[in-house]
């Protein structure tokens, strides 16, 4: 072996190494045949993502933050209501994924009985509010306007991943947190009676 062919050689390995030593990402899992491993591969993300989300019966921080338009928005506007809290942010990729689903729900469960508030991390006003007009997003959402884990809502929440959803009861307690759009619809389901 010459040493052209030995330099080559070792920067290849070297290169192999880096790659391997990268931190992986975290997908959600594939859906399988084997319906029992996918259900368990699903709940980790919950167990994995919400676990530090505020308990059932815990009493829901208040906050009041600002509307796209300017307006003062508070969580207590909405007492006696079911609330559904959606945490997220327009440039978040699994947000953007979760947002026709949310929409769905809203759609089909909005109500005198049960109001839909999202709470954006964008810290940009104009692409916060293009993103929810462009969508259809017609719900009521708030912001701080500053990033995600520096802001005292997220504190409150226990918000560590995004999305993330709470329900909140029509006294003000939390019924349950989650990281998965798809426990949020059986429970809004619930709610209804379905």
């Amino acid at each position: 072996m010459n040493k052209t062919t030995l330099i080559k050689s070792s920067a290849v390995v070297m290169m192999l190494i880096a790659v391997l030593s990268l931190p992986s990402c975290k997908r959600a899992p594939k859906k399988t045949v084997d319906d029992t491993a996918n259900t368990e591969s699903v709940e980790d993300l919950d167990a994995q993502y919400a676990k530090d989300l505020l308990a059932k019966g815990t009493p829901a921080p208040d906050f009041t933050l600002q509307t796209p338009d300017g307006k003062e928005l508070s969580l207590k506007d909405f007492r006696g209501k079911y609330v559904v809290l959606d945490f997220w942010a327009s440039w978040c990729p699994d947000c953007r994924k979760d947002a026709p689903e949310v929409k769905a729900l809203w759609e089909k469960y909005g109500s005198e009985k049960v109001a839909f508030v999202g709470v954006s991390f964008d810290t940009e006003k104009e692409k916060w509010a293009e993103y929810v007009k462009e969508n259809g997003l017609g719900w009521d959402h708030v912001s701080p306007l500053a990033k995600w884990k520096e802001t005292q809502v997220s504190q409150d929440y226990k918000v560590n991943w995004i999305p993330s959803m709470y329900l909140i009861d029509p006294e003000g307690k939390v019924v349950f947190g989650t990281v998965m759009i798809d426990k949020l619809a059986k429970e809004l389901a619930s709610i209804a009676g379905e």
